[in-house]
């Protein structure tokens, strides 16, 4: 970990955010379908219903956040933030395009929430924590955001093995670039996916009452070719490993994630393992 530099972390990966915003939108309907599900679920967890006042963190360009919003209707409020201000502008006008006046979004570090006065009844992260440098910290801002008795919730991917649609292409890409796999305790794609780690990180912030469900969401597309795609275009970590590396050795490596990704692809269609942990945890 001494050679982890959490700035330049966080502004390689805002940058490759703001570069993939408009693909990562343009994948709406897929992440509905794929997380939608699994968002449901934790926002059951954690209480939400109409009239919660609700925090998105890492609210990406607002998906999850709208379920949200449908759920809290006109008499709650919900705000989705974001450090990246291309997704954040998205996120904004899918509002907008929803009729949803209830919610909006606005650039915001979630390991540095800066809400004022105005305190929340549930602060939601989907697919968000697991990628922040200082998981402490956030979620010690995040605690600080909810009213007495609110709720964090988070939604994080479970262990490789359990998700290898996506960690497959991870170590691919980690062979190519000449990568090591990432430390305990650094931010990365299954940093809270291990047993009882987003248990631990929850208690260890002052939460009572955690829950944690695990729930399938496997990718269901019509082809491989169809996954790398959205992984090429959308998935800013990827481009973040392969960064180093010309685009020759970057060909290479997107040939062999195709080829991993082929084993997934069934009689009627592409299903791309997947498992995800929601965790909720209650202010005391």
């Amino acid at each position: 970990m001494t050679n982890f530099d959490p700035v330049a972390f966080k502004n390689s990966t805002r940058s490759q955010w703001d570069n993939v915003a408009e693909h990562w939108n343009a994948w709406g309907p897929l992440l509905d379908r794929w997380l939608g599900p699994a968002t449901e679920t934790l926002l059951d967890m954690c209480g939400v219903q109409s009239g919660s006042i609700v925090l998105h963190i890492a609210g990406g360009s607002g998906q999850d956040a709208l379920q949200s919003a449908r759920r809290v209707e006109s008499d709650g409020f919900v705000l989705s933030t974001d450090f990246s201000e291309n997704l954040t502008r998205l996120a904004n006008d899918q509002f907008e395009r929803a009729g949803l006046t209830q919610a909006r979004a606005t650039v915001m570090d979630g390991e540095n929430l800066k809400t004022g006065d105005q305190r929340f009844d549930a602060v939601i992260s989907r697919v968000g924590l697991i990628f922040f440098p200082d998981q402490k910290r956030s979620m010690k801002s995040q605690i600080s955001a909810l009213h007495k008795g609110g709720s964090v919730g988070a939604l994080v991917y479970a262990t490789p093995q359990e998700c290898r649609f996506f960690s497959d292409p991870v170590g691919i890409i980690r062979k190519h670039a000449n990568l090591p796999a990432p430390a305990p305790g650094l931010p990365g794609p299954f940093s809270l996916g291990a047993p009882g780690v987003i248990e631990d990180l929850f208690e260890a912030a002052g939460l009572g009452d955690i829950q944690t469900q695990k729930i399938e969401a496997p990718v269901v597309l019509e082809t491989a070719q169809e996954c790398l795609r959205f992984e090429q275009e959308s998935f800013g970590a990827l481009h973040q490993m392969l960064g180093g590396l010309d685009d020759e050795a970057k060909q290479a490596a997107w040939e062999e994630v195709e080829t991993a990704l082929e084993a997934f692809e069934t009689d009627t269609g592409f299903i791309g393992p997947c498992t995800m942990i929601a965790a909720s945890g209650v202010k005391t």
